[in-house]
């Protein structure tokens, strides 16, 4: 929107490709075609995801406007310094929104202006980052039977890479044996391993490959009938392939765009950890998550109205990831009402679920949250975060670790809204007359005061 928004102002006097977008999916092409624009000035600007902080050379740009805290101080800065990378001075603008951190962060600008960047961490052990780092390591030199990958032992994982038949054992050492180079099916900005790729079949331009996009985003952003933007172009996806992994796209000008529900429900499989406390009760393990998109929402870019809606026909995928969760006792419930204490829960989650995101230095969309009123597992109400990556990447084990700072963060972050009964900057959308009061006492008998 606000590529599409930029253009049309500076159409007439810069020309149309004066100012260009960027996401991640954009194929290497674009991307150099881009950088080839700032270089030589025919590009005067970029509107981009946070893709940009990272694999583009974007040379003499001078100002750069940020539309929101971004999460965390090193992606501020990292996405600040894309301005300022010769020797004339640079302006950086941040623009805050209506999210929770976004409102603390202008409360308290030393936050920003005195942190020191996050602790950033991977976690290597995760079962699909492992299996692919395996992979290209074998591609690259054998492994000794004898040999340790990590505190691995390398002989695990390729005993199943051999059943599958990328490895072979010879005497007393694993080679590799697949046709395919390991490294081009490993994304450095997702964990997925598969993407959909779009195809544009508009009938001014011949068939082309004009992006790609992970598997769990292409649910709500590619399914039929979605308008999906590419360089400020409108394009309707036709037909998405989901057994292939094609979505096959036409140019289109309408003055609406496409928002998709999705159903989640979320199973604990296994808890490895559990903590009790005098008020709750925490834990950590493994969970699956099944996700089904339901319907989309037609809005209209002028107003944000509805104006109309239809089904989504997908496949349900389930996610096996780690989570974190807190158990609430019974009597929280029957003191303030089961139609209360829901509205109460998902209060506490949305704040949980941006603040979560600070604390593990991540992007809110790594972090996901589900509430459930009366929880399978222990018939209690709960709170889950999870990772929103296949075998999860350490985001709700660190959070585990955090729970009571989690609980603080979020008390804190209601006291220093100035709102009485609620609204986006702490406890969310559609707050209701006493609601954060109720919710602020609640948390902070869960604090033990």
């Amino acid at each position: 929107m606000i590529y599409s928004d930029l253009q049309s102002m500076m159409n007439k006097e810069y020309g149309p490709a004066s100012i260009r977008a960027y996401r991640g999916g954009y194929l290497p092409s674009e991307r150099r075609a881009i950088e080839k624009g700032l270089r030589n000035g025919e590009v005067r600007g970029v509107v981009s995801t946070n893709a940009l902080e990272l694999g583009m050379d974007i040379g003499q740009l001078q100002v750069c406007v940020l539309t929101g805290y971004p999460g965390s101080i090193s992606s501020l800065w990292q996405q600040a310094g894309r301005a300022g990378r010769r020797q004339d001075e640079s302006l950086v603008i941040l623009v805050a929104g209506s999210a929770p951190m976004d409102q603390y962060v202008m409360n308290d600008p030393d936050y920003v202006l005195r942190s020191e960047a996050e602790e950033a961490r991977i976690e290597p052990n995760n079962v699909m980052i492992l299996m692919d780092h395996a992979k290209c390591a074998a591609y690259e030199l054998p492994f000794n039977v004898t040999d340790t990958f990590g505190e691995i032992d390398i002989n695990d994982i390729m005993g199943y890479l051999s059943d599958q038949q990328i490895v072979h054992l010879r005497k007393d050492k694993w080679y590799w044996m697949s046709q395919a180079f390991p490294a081009h099916n490993i994304s450095l900005r997702s964990a997925s391993q598969e993407n959909v790729v779009i195809i544009d079949q508009s009938e001014t331009a011949k068939t082309r490959v004009i992006g790609e996009m992970d598997r769990f985003s292409a649910m709500t952003l590619l399914h039929e009938e979605a308008i999906y933007l590419h360089q400020g172009q409108q394009f309707q996806v036709e037909q998405l392939d989901w057994e292939e992994k094609k979505a096959y796209v036409k140019a289109v000008d309408v003055e609406y765009f496409t928002d998709a529900n999705l159903n989640v429900k979320l199973f604990v499989i296994e808890a490895d950890h559990t903590a009790d406390e005098k008020k709750y009760s925490a834990s950590f393990g493994d969970v699956a998550v099944t996700i089904m998109p339901s319907i989309f929402k037609k809005m209209k870019l002028s107003t944000y109205e509805n104006i109309g809606s239809g089904p989504i026909h997908l496949p349900q995928e389930e996610l096996h990831t780690a989570g974190m969760w807190l158990d609430f006792e019974e009597a929280d419930l029957l003191f303030y009402g089961r139609n209360r204490f829901e509205k109460m829960l998902v209060s506490l989650s949305h704040l949980m679920h941006h603040i979560g995101a600070v604390m593990t230095m991540s992007d809110r969309n790594d972090l996901h949250t589900a509430v459930q009123i009366k929880a399978d597992h222990s018939e209690k109400s709960a709170i889950f975060l999870y990772d929103h990556y296949p075998g999860g990447i350490g985001l709700a084990e660190k959070l585990y670790g955090r729970k009571a700072e989690l609980l603080e963060r979020s008390q804190q972050m209601m006291a220093q809204c100035p709102c009485e009964d609620g609204c986006p900057s702490c406890i969310g959308e559609g707050s209701e007359e006493g609601l954060k009061q109720d919710v602020m006492r609640w948390v902070q008998s869960l604090l033990g005061r």
